[in-house]
């Protein structure tokens, strides 16, 4: 029996995230990339490395008009993927948010619109596996120590800090231990902001610099012990078997879903 291909329309298509979600769904027997839509765009069809192309636009509500699709993957900016998921959740097309920087607010608006139209979405602030098993364990390991540190390291082009999954893992701590670290101040910090941000207790360090992908530590400590959790990501097809479940799952959702845990079963 034949399966009909979920159609896939990538917001965000010219970035380094909008191309590999390109490259990487184009090779799923079960999915087919449609179109792209970038705010950038200057021709009507981007060029693939496989010798093929696709079309593009500026528009999501033009492409959608052009290109009839199940899901719209996004990888842009919060302002830029709030207005796209207003476009396609009208349109019956259900949504795969990769971006950062929503607020209580847009979360709100978004499952709203899910409801209105009974299309699903999804969002995640990191979509790669070995992240959110990190969090994961981060959750059942800040109920046992009472002083925590979080480090994350990417590249120098990355515009916010902390990361977005480093707020995300302070947070998540922070409500399974039910209370704030213990946050170690200094008495007299020579250089200002030496300790880093300070989460519900826990202090956050930024590291931009080139040769850095995406990385980051959480370190425990208590009395004569330390425990460290770590993720590296070497490069960026590691979040390609998270967008690609996402995907997938969301075809059987009409309501807003937020964090890869909840597609991968995990539970506090």
């Amino acid at each position: 029996m034949t399966t009909e291909k979920v159609r896939i329309i990538v917001h965000g298509a010219l970035g380094k995230m909008g191309r590999e979600v390109i490259s990487f769904m184009s090779r799923q027997p079960d999915m087919q990339v449609v179109s792209g839509v970038d705010k950038a765009a200057q021709v009507d069809v981007l060029a693939l490395d496989d010798c093929r192309s696709l079309p593009l636009g500026k528009e999501l509500s033009a492409v959608l008009a052009l290109h009839p699709a199940d899901v719209v993957v996004d990888f842009s900016v919060a302002e830029a993927s709030l207005t796209a998921a207003r476009a396609a959740l009208k349109n019956g097309v259900r949504m795969v948010i990769g971006t950062t920087g929503f607020s209580q607010d847009n979360l709100n608006e978004l499952s709203t619109l899910c409801t209105a139209h009974k299309t699903g979405a999804f969002v995640a602030p990191n979509f790669t596996v070995g992240a959110v098993l990190m969090i994961h364990l981060s959750k059942i390991t800040a109920r046992f120590f009472d002083y925590a540190e979080i480090i994350e390291l990417h590249h120098e082009q990355k515009l916010d800090a902390p990361s977005g999954t480093a707020v995300s893992t302070a947070k998540a701590m922070a409500e399974a231990r039910g209370k704030a670290f213990r946050y170690a101040r200094a008495h007299k910090q020579t250089l200002s902001g030496a300790r880093g941000a300070e989460a519900d207790g826990i202090a956050v360090h930024s590291v931009r610099m080139p040769g850095l992908l995406a990385h980051q530590e959480v370190i425990f400590g208590g009395p004569g012990q330390t425990l460290t959790i770590r993720h590296d990501t070497m490069n960026r097809e590691c979040y390609m078997p998270g967008v690609a479940l996402a995907i997938r799952e969301i075809m059987k959702r009409s309501d807003l879903v937020i964090g890869l845990e909840k597609l991968m079963g995990l539970q506090a």
